[in-house]
């Protein structure tokens, strides 16, 4: 069997549930692929045992990027490149860089948030979305279990783990 190709789902109908049976799942020993919903479940990540992003680490890195290269072009630009006296002010008017310092800040930092998302999410623009359920996007969560990753557990005990979870249908995946 190959990892990521096969999968035991569970179908819930209420998140009270769901988040219970994520709890209860994990408790039994089973390793849970991953949790879809077609709304946002408050404490679900928690539940899963996710821990916190690193995202706004690799936003805060690109902003300070971008406010050095913002600052270094322009007193490069105004010091030596071109030196221009504008009213009378001194060469590296540190006040008059904050508007382009400001604007580059965003850009870079927003601009590698969403690069970094992409490459941590492992999203591309060739790859094929895997859809478990199509009721994932209307009114049902879906708890996904890869089988390759609970080899110790047999695949009737993980069905009947589900069900006494709560789980209204349980249904076997196979993706190619």
């Amino acid at each position: 069997m190959e990892r990521d190709t096969h999968f035991i789902l569970g179908v819930y109908e209420d998140e009270d549930v769901l988040l219970h049976a994520v709890k209860d799942v994990r408790t039994s020993g089973v390793k849970i692929h991953e949790v879809y919903s077609p709304y946002p479940v408050h404490g679900l990540e928690h539940a899963l045992g996710y821990k916190r992003s690193r995202l706004p680490i690799a936003a805060f890195l690109f902003g300070l990027l971008g406010t050095t290269l913002a600052l270094t072009m322009q007193l490069y630009m105004m010091k030596f490149d071109w030196p221009m006296i504008i009213g009378g002010k001194d060469f590296a008017a540190i006040p008059d860089f904050i508007p382009v310092s400001f604007e580059l800040t965003v850009l870079l930092a927003a601009f590698g948030m969403v690069g970094v998302f992409m490459i941590s999410s492992d999203l591309k623009p060739w790859a094929q979305p895997r859809i478990f359920d199509l009721r994932i996007t209307d009114d049902k969560h879906v708890m996904a279990i890869d089988i390759a990753n609970n080899s110790t557990l047999e695949v009737e005990k993980i069905k009947e783990i589900l069900k006494s979870s709560g789980a209204t249908e349980v249904n076997n995946k196979s993706f190619e």
